[in-house]
Parts: structure tokens; C-alpha cells; sequence
């Protein structure tokens, strides 16, 4: 028999992927909340869909809005880290449209592919009223601010372009990115749709003749700065 903590028994062996029970914990509730609700849930279904008394869950989150939380904020961390990353590196940030295009494409690249491949789509989560209370105020900040990286990546293609860019061009990517959740969630979503929606960014901003390149640049970011983008999953809040 296994434990989860001191003197906390499992009534059966881990079913679930995750290190520790804690992130069994957070798999069982991704998948019950996307897919039976979040208010239909209770901390009971999570601990009965996890091996585990409730009491044992309790020893871990002390309600089911902190296992939301928990959620929320580690859905936009990964990305978060890469576009940091990207947008504040002096070699990355050269001057030059190419420069400043390949740094956009790699951040929604990377940004897609983690909302394609996580194991649940958490991103069907954010429309709830319960995500926009006080406790999520942390994963809100990170979000806006992950959103405001798209906008000045986006500025710094348009100011290389000249006057024809599209003025809105980070908040447009934003967008499009994040509708991956909804097109993940009508079963619509393919292999390809984070780079053809990184693709599209770029067409978008005047550049489809020079996509080969960028495309090659925005790879070579990614090498730099994080994992594969498939092989890290993250989902977030849909606008």
C-alpha cells in the first residue's frame, strides 16, 4: 500500500501521471472540471478519481478554489518564461523587421503548440465568473502580462515595416492564439494548427514571401530558450 504524507493512506495504487499525489491531485481535477464543470465537481469526485480519501486531498489543497488556482497559475508559466526570455534578450531583440518578426513567430509558436498539446484543454476553463475572483488575481497579472509582451513584439514589427503594418498586430496574435482553445475544444484542431497560426500572424504583417527564413529564425529561438514547443504543455485564459 501506498501513503500520500504521514499516516495518509491510499485506498488503491497511483492510476494517475504525476510525481507526487499533489500532481495527481491537479490531473484528476483538469479532467473533471473540462469535463463534467467545475461547479459540478467536488473535492470528493477529485479524491475518489485520484485512489484517495477526501480527507487525504485536504492534506494538500484546502479547498476545491485553491486546486483552481493552482491550475490557472500554472497553465500560463511556461509560456510566460519563454516570452520573457525572447522579448528580453539583447541577440534576440536586434534591430531589423526579420529580427523582430522571427521573435514574434517564436512566441506564438511556442504559445500555440503548448495550448495544442496539453493533456486537457484547461483553456475551456477561463470563461468561468469563478476565475475572475480576488484569489486568481496572480494568474491574471501573469496573463496580462504575457499579453502585453505580444503587444510590443508586435510593435516592434510594425515599427520595421512601416506605415502599412497592422498597428494591432501583437493583440491580434494574442487572439488568435488563444482561440486554439476553442478550436481544440470543437475537435477541429490539427498537428499543424500552432505553426499555421504562427504563419498567419506573420501573412498578416505583410510578410509571406519571407516566411522561410523566419520560420528557420523563430526555430532556432525556440532551441535557445525552451523545450521543443510540443513536448511542454501548458493551456490558458481565452480572451
Amino acid at each position: 500500500m501506498t501513503t500520500v504524507g504521514p499516516g495518509r493512506p491510499r485506498k488503491q495504487q497511483a492510476v494517475r501521471p504525476g510525481a507526487t499525489a499533489r500532481d495527481e491531485i491537479l490531473d484528476a481535477a483538469a479532467e473533471l472540471f473540462t469535463g463534467q464543470g467545475f461547479a459540478n465537481t467536488s473535492t470528493r469526485a477529485i479524491a475518489d478519481a485520484v485512489g484517495i480519501r477526501q480527507s487525504s486531498l485536504y492534506h494538500h489543497f484546502s479547498t476545491k478554489d485553491e486546486i483552481l488556482g493552482e491550475l490557472l497559475g500554472g497553465t500560463v508559466s511556461t509560456s510566460l518564461a519563454f516570452a520573457r526570455a525572447v522579448h528580453d534578450d539583447s541577440e534576440a531583440a536586434a534591430t531589423g523587421l526579420a529580427a523582430a518578426a522571427a521573435r514574434l513567430h517564436a512566441v506564438v509558436l511556442f504559445d500555440g503548440s503548448q495550448l495544442c498539446s496539453s493533456r486537457w484543454n484547461l483553456g475551456v476553463l477561463y470563461h468561468l465568473p469563478e476565475a475572475r475572483a480576488e484569489i486568481f488575481e496572480p494568474f491574471m497579472a501573469a496573463r496580462k502580462e504575457l499579453r502585453n509582451i505580444y503587444e510590443d513584439l508586435g510593435r516592434d514589427v510594425t515599427a520595421a515595416s512601416g506605415a502599412d503594418a497592422d498597428p494591432g498586430l501583437g493583440d491580434t496574435a494574442f487572439r488568435l492564439v488563444e482561440s486554439l482553445i476553442n478550436l481544440r475544444a470543437d475537435g477541429l484542431m490539427s498537428k499543424d494548427s500552432a505553426a499555421t497560426t504562427a504563419d498567419t500572424v506573420l501573412i498578416l504583417g505583410g510578410l509571406r514571401k519571407e516566411l522561410p527564413e523566419l520560420r528557420s529564425a523563430s526555430g532556432e529561438l525556440i532551441r535557445r530558450f525552451g523545450a521543443s514547443p510540443d513536448t511542454r504543455p501548458v493551456s490558458r485564459k481565452s480572451a
